[in-house]
């Protein structure tokens, strides 16, 4: 049973066979590829079921929300910074929470080296957000990938997305390595590592508790060391990190506004924009226009 897709802010793509046969036979891309692609936000009554397998793996990375998925006889509950891969050739079914549907990055691949990465990771994986935690930067991976095969599919794009999916797969699969390579935030300054876990988090839809909580601060004792350091109260600080990721993406992606709200954490559009025209002076579409200039 398959419910039919159209979640508001969806984005998907589902490579041409030719192009897929090309990758297969490529000698570099042919180590990993992509055969789907996509991002699904807040997907309620997402459900797939496939008595017949298919020949790739399905990596599915829940952002937000909660999800299940079945696979080789087991059932599995998954929920936001948790990730799964279902393996090629088994039948599996998945499905978004019924109260509380998750948001998903996903990608279909395959390739010579492809059984590396899936290998042990059919149950949950855990990637949450810690002061060293890399999420912010690994869906600017996904990102990457999806812009490169959104802009067409010539032979030096295909390997560099296939050389890209493996650096993105390998940011899940080797966790600590990947997080031990970046530059490191001091675990006792309270207002850096809340504004990593916001930057990490800029999907959702964050509460000043949460974030206090987070840090080991009362909110009231939170708030003023936050505000002491950078001149603005958390939430505000937060609600202009988010406009300014959305400055970003108007600038530099092909991405829908309707698209782009869902990624910097608003699920109402039409309280985005007014957001953004508050903040900017002008309404997103504007500042898409004036960006080109």
């Amino acid at each position: 049973m398959n419910l039919k897709d159209g979640f508001s802010g969806e984005r998907s793509i589902v490579l041409p066979q030719m192009i897929v046969d090309m990758e297969r036979e490529d000698p570099l891309a042919s180590s990993l590829y992509v055969t789907d692609i996509g991002y699904y936000p807040h997907a309620g009554g997402h459900r797939r079921e496939r008595t017949v397998p298919i020949d790739q793996h399905v990596l599915i990375y829940c952002a937000d929300g909660a999800g299940w998925y079945s696979v080789d006889g087991s059932a599995y509950e998954v929920t936001a910074n948790q990730f799964f891969i279902l393996p090629a050739g088994r039948p599996h079914s998945y499905g978004a929470d019924g109260t509380n549907p998750w948001t998903i990055y996903w990608v279909h691949f395959t390739g010579t080296h492809s059984d590396f990465y899936a290998q042990g990771a059919t149950c949950p994986q855990d990637v949450r957000p810690g002061v060293h935690s890399r999420i912010n930067y690994r869906n600017n991976i996904f990102e990457e990938i999806f812009n490169t095969l959104n802009a067409g599919y010539s032979l030096d794009s295909l390997r560099y997305v296939s050389s890209m999916l493996h650096y993105y797969l390998a940011s899940m699969r080797y966790l600590n390595t990947f997080r031990n390579a970046a530059q490191r935030i001091d675990d006792g300054n309270v207002v850096a590592a809340a504004i990593h876990y916001m930057e990490e988090n800029i999907e959702k839809r964050l509460s000043l508790d949460a974030i206090a909580r987070y840090t080991g601060y009362s909110t009231s004792h939170f708030s003023t060391l936050f505000k002491r350091q950078t001149g603005q109260s958390p939430l505000s600080y937060l609600t202009g990190k988010k406009i300014e990721e959305a400055c970003r993406m108007l600038a530099e992606t092909p991405m829908r506004v309707n698209q782009i709200c869902h990624k910097v954490g608003f699920d109402d559009c039409y309280y985005f924009s007014r957001v953004f025209s508050r903040t900017m002076g002008m309404s997103p579409r504007e500042y898409r226009e004036r960006s080109k200039g």
